[in-house]
């Protein structure tokens, strides 16, 4: 049931493997924000002047570029989609002012809000929403979001500020992919969507606008004065970069940053007294093990993973890395109205692995291993090196699945995980928006998302039945379908769903706590324009 080759566009490989906030940038090489343009070497040490500046402990980047890529933080800052999601993770307007769907024909008309101008001041129009659509759609340009726009079949410019997407088959989440960031035409056009030097000099639409990028250092934001929706409050945002975690708390501590994510364990030392506040948001962010069906190893022995889902003891996870900051998983729709909670769960049973094991054909040799054909039951669990979290579940996994009589091992590839090559790995994913985000292109054959290589028809056709019904009963029918099913296949073994830890300075006002976060704990900026800081 699972498909037998995979292939991987490289910016998606690159992006991945970074699973984080970003990889990392080009730009300048002097090593700060130097006084000339407002900074200061501070008493706190820091090389900005954290005057109604936030600077925000941040990964690397190799570019921002949200057409080909997710999850990047910064990317909503910089660009804007026709339409926003709110504290609710509710659709909400935003460069679309309305829109209208014709049920017959299954188009949407969005009516776009005129007189909003590119940070370069040039004006943005509905040719730069059809451009960057189509451009995502293109499959030559290997976008890892293509899926969620292919039931366009076109997109035609009304008028500046008009234009119409007929679809060739409903698709309810449609509403939630506008809220893709759109680019410039008249900066992209004939540009390489991959390497065009414009992802490490963008211009948007949005509330800051890049001032400058130093490589590896970090990437200056200043606030876009016309943004037409209301100028933000704070003057600067510093995407300072700190790869690694400990260094991040570190400089929180230290006055160096003001705002970071952290571990739960290093979150553990900050309080309100010392001046901060400490946010314990809730995430659609889940983390597992990812099997590569691509690799001989799973062709042959695909089958044997429900027993290795019974051997995890996914609450000691979430207690030992996660400090009781998280939830133990089952599926990928936990945080969703459409979970259906009664699929099998694999909850942490040594004697079903067992018998599990048995069933197919395997048998424990003298050393206590479970082997198949003679051959000990064994692999190697990857995690990305610059990710302290996936480190630590990778550890306590392979020690769990060796007590069962497995032969694992975790690994630490410093030169990153090898997704084509590797036996399987650690891996995140998760969306807090409608259920076929996360869902359609991560478990989906051939999909832009699926990393792994799954692949089920009935998953695909469940899936497929669920995004094109706006009946909410027929939806749960068919969501419950694809999870009992993914549950008897499994693509991963779920470990837990994980809180977004963040400290942030007690001055910085308007952080919205109650919102759940998406993959990453990205999300937390979606009222920035509404912070102040004191």
């Amino acid at each position: 049931m699972r498909k037998r080759s995979i292939e991987k566009k490289c910016a998606a490989i690159l992006f991945a493997a970074s699973l984080s906030l970003g990889v990392a940038a080009c730009g300048t090489t002097d090593g700060g924000y130097d006084s000339s343009e407002g900074g200061a070497k501070t008493a706190s040490g820091s090389e900005w002047d954290m005057t109604n500046t936030i600077v925000y402990g941040s990964n690397d980047y190799t570019r921002i570029n949200p057409a080909m890529d997710e999850h990047g933080e910064i990317n909503a800052l910089l660009f804007d989609g026709l339409t926003d999601h709110d504290g609710d993770n509710q659709v909400v307007p935003r460069l679309a002012k309305s829109w209208d769907y014709d049920e017959s024909t299954y188009t949407y008309t969005f009516h776009l809000e005129e007189g909003v101008k590119w940070h370069d001041g040039q004006p943005f129009t509905a040719d730069d929403v059809k451009f960057t659509i189509e451009a995502i759609m293109n499959p030559d340009n290997g976008s890892e979001n293509a899926p969620n726009y292919e039931d366009v079949e076109e997109i035609n410019v009304i008028d500046d500020y008009t234009v119409s997407f007929k679809l060739k088959a409903p698709n309810v989440a449609f509403l939630d992919y506008m809220t893709m960031a759109i680019l410039p035409k008249h900066l992209l056009e004939g540009e390489d969507m991959q390497e065009s030097d414009f992802f490490r000099n963008p211009v948007g639409t949005g509330p800051y606008k890049l001032e400058r990028w130093d490589d590896g250092q970090a990437i200056i934001l200043k606030k876009n004065e016309d943004y037409f929706a209301g100028a933000a409050n704070i003057d600067r945002i510093v995407f300072k970069i700190v790869t690694d975690a400990n260094a991040r708390a570190l400089q929180l501590k230290s006055g160096e940053l003001n705002l970071s994510q952290v571990t739960p364990k290093d979150a553990a030392n900050f309080g309100s007294n010392d001046g901060y506040t400490v946010y314990d948001m809730k995430t659609s962010d889940y983390r597992g093990i990812l099997y590569n069906f691509a690799n001989e190893y799973w062709k042959e022995n695909s089958d044997l993973i429900p027993a290795i889902n019974y051997a995890i003891d996914r609450q000691a996870i979430v207690d030992a890395v996660l400090l009781g900051h998280g939830e133990t998983a089952y599926g990928p729709l936990q945080r969703n109205k459409y979970n259906n909670e009664n699929v099998e769960h694999y909850d942490f049973d040594l004697e079903k692995s067992a018998e599990a094991f048995e069933a197919a054909g395997c048998k424990k040799d003298d050393d206590g291993y479970w082997t198949r054909n003679g051959k000990r039951i064994g692999f190697t669990i990857n995690a990305s090196p610059d990710d302290q979290v996936r480190i630590d579940m990778a550890q306590i996994a392979a020690q769990q699945l060796r007590e069962a009589g497995l032969d694992v091992k975790a690994d630490v590839p410093a030169e990153g995980i090898d997704w084509g090559g590797q036996e399987c790995c650690i891996i995140g994913w998760g969306s807090p928006f409608d259920a076929d985000d996360h869902t359609y292109k991560v478990f989906g054959t051939d999909k832009g998302a699926n990393y792994s290589g799954y692949s089920n028809k009935l998953v695909d056709e469940y899936l497929t039945k669920a995004r094109e019904t706006d009946d909410e009963t027929l939806r749960a029918e068919y969501y419950d379908k694809f999870q009992e099913e993914l549950a008897k296949t499994p693509a991963y073994t779920f470990f837990c769903y994980i809180d977004a830890m963040y400290v942030a300075d007690n001055g910085i006002k308007g952080i919205n706590k109650d919102t759940v976060l998406g993959h990453h704990g990205v999300g937390i900026f979606w009222n920035v324009c509404e912070w102040t800081m004191e």
